[in-house]
């Protein structure tokens, strides 16, 4: 049985804070909101955890002007979170989207697409990935 990662890290925060049914109690102090709140992808994809032991991976990711991730996917839930400069994806029949600073969201489950820096700056991404053991969290396709 495959279970919301929204559903999972709301009941765990919720948990673990102690807090009240207000869901921006969960996260922050009363006078910072909650960030996010996602239970879709960028295309409108559900997000699903991958069945298997719990497995968080995050890492800070820096393209250069002009670079690209090449075509990929990824098997695990991407939260993805713009700390600098802008980055276009391309989704295929799915379309383009650019994102700038400032900007989450859950990348595509199992869709290629193909990241590049968008202007003439580095951009810089937080990359939390909610996946499992065993399960891959990006896969490079061919």
């Amino acid at each position: 049985m495959k279970t919301t990662v929204s559903g999972l890290i709301v009941a765990a925060l919720f948990v673990a804070a102690g807090c009240g049914s207000d869901p921006n109690e969960l996260v922050a102090p009363r006078s910072q909101p909650l960030l996010e709140a996602l239970e879709t992808t960028i295309i409108g994809q559900p997000i699903v955890y991958p069945e298997g032991q719990a497995q968080v991976t995050s890492a800070v990711l820096t393209f250069q002007p002009g670079e690209q991730t090449g075509w990929h996917h990824h098997d695990a839930p991407l939260y993805a979170y713009i700390l600098s400069g802008a980055v276009t994806v391309d989704y295929g029949p799915d379309g383009t989207r650019t994102y700038i600073e400032g900007e989450a969201f859950v990348e595509a489950l199992g869709t290629s697409h193909n990241g590049m820096t968008a202007g003439d700056e580095p951009v810089e991404i937080l990359a939390v990935f909610v996946g499992a053991e065993g399960v891959a969290n990006t896969v490079l396709d061919e």
